[in-house]
């Protein structure tokens, strides 16, 4: 037994004697040796996404050396090595890390275990700010997460060497909660928000990744964790949405908070949300894309979680759906944004809850409650940088002349799932001009009707194709010609007014009761691309001009399909006369 201290000893000299000697250029390195070293703690996902974006601040060119390592304990740590071991950096074990000295430890979150490191710990926000009440951390009803004496105090010291808030707002309520940190406060602003005013120039290239084209706006859900979250409160919520939104004018996707992933798993996160996402949810992973989603979206439904706030000081049309005020302390920013926000009814008409909202939005309404909340976005990276650099400076590490350029955020990857195969459409045909809302079906919760069915041929509901008005065949390379499939279809579903065939992404084969076929194709406009032909939009299409008894006689006059704002020009061709 004696052997282990022994051993432990040794490994302890090893690191304080290379670090007192700093070694001159190995032969095994390319670049010089490191003049300091650094350590990112996580303990959560979302800590430890936000430790890594921080970090970012620290250059290597300028030689520090970064390692990473997960303070254990966390009730949401699951997967954290994983994330840490994927980005290709140097990860510890905690108990190699509080075996070495550090010049400087980086954390957005904050444990008493944490004075067991052996360097100074400077402490950052991993949300907007402190505003949770979580009485299993700090042991205080009154003290928000982060700003507690349990987290931040041990035998009468303070922690931290740095407490970096987002706001002086947060020192004013550190002095009431425990005056002994406020003297290690400093206010750094939101690096994190400073990276999402820097890619509003890449909107365009988010909204793409996320289906928001053709006419169609964004919505993104945003839900926090616990049960005063939205998804605690209304779980069907992202469902509704979907279903209640017209899918060729709307695109939906989803943010949740890592702690929700944590908790209940990848899989299970995605098995409780399969028939939304059947219809047409995009889930946005919790590692990245929550900013590229805030950014791309045009509303926001959400709660009192910082995703929702960035999103509101984004100037983003936002509402609540859930307030979370049983759990956020009454004096923080987020809880007068959650007082002030506008509300969504979960139960209500979600369409039109949304337009009425965007119709009244005043970006200004809520400028108040975001300023008490962040401020000195613009400059954020560069003061926190000069007080990471500050720790390093004994080291010969100097602060770079040039203030640090904020990178615009990744491109979003969603989970997605094949577009919806079932309809209920809604529209009218006036002189050649269709108007159509579809909505996506999903088995157990639609129950009545709008208006009539449009299916896919991969839709596999025991009802569905049979009460079906207009059935399409989607895929371009079938093994049966588009000819022989559309007459063979129309001897077995003789109850069908349109079969449609897509020929390639802008034609599709068309076929109507009493057997007139059309080749059908989209108009191309001078100056811009030939648009896309949805196959079920198109027979939707042709079959409100079926309905209509003012229509003309013929389709080679054209339509034009408009689903909300966008529109698009068909023409109609018939088959050649032999």
């Amino acid at each position: 037994m004696s052997s282990v201290p022994s051993l432990l000893s040794r490994t302890s000299a090893r690191f304080r004697g290379r670090r007192a000697a700093r070694p001159g250029r190995d032969r095994w390195n390319t670049w010089d040796p490191p003049k300091a070293e650094v350590l990112g703690v996580a303990r959560t996902l979302t800590s430890a996404t936000r430790v890594v974006d921080v970090m970012h601040l620290l250059r290597s060119e300028d030689g520090i050396e970064k390692y990473y390592t997960v303070n254990p304990g966390s009730a949401f740590a699951d997967g954290l090595d994983a994330y840490l071991s994927g980005l290709g950096v140097h990860v510890l074990s905690w108990e190699e890390a509080i075996r070495r000295p550090f010049d400087l430890a980086v954390s957005c979150s904050v444990h008493p275990t944490m004075r067991r490191l052996d360097a100074p710990l400077m402490v950052l926000p991993h949300g907007a700010g402190y505003n949770r009440l979580v009485t299993e951390s700090t042991g205080d009803a009154l003290a928000p997460a982060g700003l507690s004496r349990r987290e931040l105090m041990w035998r009468g010291k303070v922690v931290p060497k740095v407490i970096g808030v987002s706001h002086r707002e947060q020192i004013d309520r550190l002095a009431e909660i425990c005056p002994e940190a406020v003297p290690y406060a400093l206010a750094v602003g939101d690096w994190c928000f400073q990276r999402i005013t820097a890619s509003l120039s890449r909107r365009d290239r988010y909204r793409s990744r996320l289906g928001a084209v053709d006419g169609r706006r964004l919505v993104v859900v945003h839900s926090t964790w616990s049960e005063h979250s939205l998804l605690g409160r209304h779980p069907d919520l992202p469902l509704r949405l979907v279903t209640a939104l017209p899918a060729d004018e709307f695109a939906v996707a989803a943010v949740f908070h890592p702690n929700v992933w944590a908790r209940h798993t990848p899989a299970g996160v995605l098995e409780r949300l399969g028939a939304a996402m059947d219809a047409g949810l995009m889930i946005i992973p919790p590692q990245e894309g929550w900013r590229a989603a805030v950014v791309a979206s045009d509303w926001v439904v959400g709660d009192h979680g910082s995703t929702s706030f960035y999103s509101a000081a984004a100037d983003r049309v936002t509402l609540l759906a859930a307030t979370g005020l049983d759990e956020l302390d009454p004096l923080s920013p987020a809880a007068a944004f959650a007082r002030g926000a506008p509300r969504l009814d979960a139960e209500g008409d979600l369409l039109a809850q949304l337009l009425d909202v965007a119709a009244r939005h005043d970006p200004a309404a809520l400028r108040p409650v975001v300023d008490g909340q962040l401020a000195s976005v613009d400059t954020s990276g560069e003061v926190t940088r000069a007080r990471m650099y500050a720790f390093l400076a004994e080291r010969g590490v100097r602060v770079p002349e040039d203030a640090p350029r904020p990178l615009p955020v990744p491109l979003p990857e969603p989970v997605r799932r094949a577009r919806a195969t079932a309809y209920d459409v809604t529209g009218s045909h006036v002189r050649g001009t269709v108007r159509i809302r579809r909505r996506p079906l999903v088995a157990g919760h639609h129950t009545e009707a709008r208006g009539f069915y449009a299916v896919t041929t991969e839709e596999n509901h025991p009802h569905w194709p049979d009460a079906a008005e207009v059935l399409a065949r989607t895929v371009t390379d079938a093994e049966v010609a588009a000819l022989d499939w559309i007459a063979h279809a129309a001897q077995r579903h003789e109850n069908l007014n349109v079969l449609v065939a897509r020929l390639d992404a802008s034609r599709c084969l068309v076929r109507v009761r009493g057997g007139r076929q059309w080749e059908a194709r989209t108009e191309r406009a001078w100056g811009s691309g030939r648009p896309a032909l949805d196959p079920v939009l198109l027979g939707s299409a042709v079959n409100l001009w079926l309905t209509d008894p003012e229509r003309s006689k013929d389709l080679t006059g054209g339509l034009t399909l408009r689903t909300g704002e966008w529109s698009v020009q068909v023409a109609f061709t018939p088959p050649p006369t032999l």
